[in-house]
């Protein structure tokens, strides 16, 4: 599996893992993140199998949360990076807390955002199929009647070269489960920073389940306009700064 990856900067590490349908580019270079978290980290990012420049399989066996995480992992031991700040959004809160889970030693503290229990605690149940992932393989897409699945695939064709086998794939087992047992044993901060409007479940059961939490809802927002948003930037880094302090 040939997973893309770019680093900037120099200093503490901070792995970013984005969002389904997204890339590296699209999260984190065009939203200004990398310019905002470069001066005061060595900044990393992945092109989550599936997306961007990474590879593609089209079967769903292929992902979920065990095998996302490890492209984490392995980038790490590529790297030669033994522990470092974590930094999901959306699909990768899901990978991110799927992380802090089962790897949590790895990490020194973690950010969650656009995250929920929709995202987080359920998954796919058999035999059902994801409504993202429908939407992705619909002969006309005009008719997907589900409004956040045809915003999904409105994004995937817009993007060049979207493999909508594999987004679909993706969007069908990239939900772990996690359970709230095992983010009980979470003992490094975590910050998780949502939009008002939503449509992943919510950050508060997901912060009720880690020890420690702190949550942060941006007004006036959702899930897309969040991202570029400065409050969030401003959250993330003066979290960040908080356990350069306390280091």
């Amino acid at each position: 599996m040939k997973i893309h990856y770019e680093t900037w900067g120099e200093g503490y590490p901070i792995i970013l893992v984005h969002g389904i349908i997204a890339n590296l580019k699209l999260n984190w270079l065009v939203q200004n993140w990398v310019e905002v978290l470069r001066p005061i980290r060595r900044v990393v990012a992945l092109d989550c199998r599936g997306h961007g420049q990474s590879d593609k399989p089209h079967d769903a066996a292929a992902y979920g949360a065990e095998n996302m995480a490890g492209d984490v992992l392995r980038l790490m031991g590529h790297l030669g990076i033994e522990k470092t700040d974590l930094f999901g959004y959306s699909m990768g809160s899901a990978v991110s807390a799927y992380l802090l889970a089962h790897h949590r030693k790895r990490f020194r503290s973690a950010i969650l955002g656009g995250t929920g229990d929709y995202l987080v605690f359920k998954s796919v149940a058999e035999g059902e199929t994801d409504p993202i992932a429908a939407a992705l393989l619909a002969d006309d897409p005009s008719k997907v009647t589900d409004v956040v699945s045809q915003g999904f695939r409105i994004f995937a064709d817009s993007i060049p070269n979207s493999d909508l086998k594999a987004l679909a794939a993706c969007a069908q087992r990239f939900r772990g489960p996690v359970e709230r047992a095992e983010l009980a044993y979470v003992a490094i901060p975590v910050l998780i920073v949502n939009a008002a409007n939503e449509f992943v479940g919510s950050p508060e059961e997901v912060a009720a389940a880690i020890p420690g939490a702190k949550l942060v809802i941006i007004p006036d927002t959702d899930h897309l306009t969040v991202v570029p948003d400065r409050r969030f930037k401003d959250a993330v880094v003066a979290f960040l700064k908080e356990q350069d302090r306390e280091a």
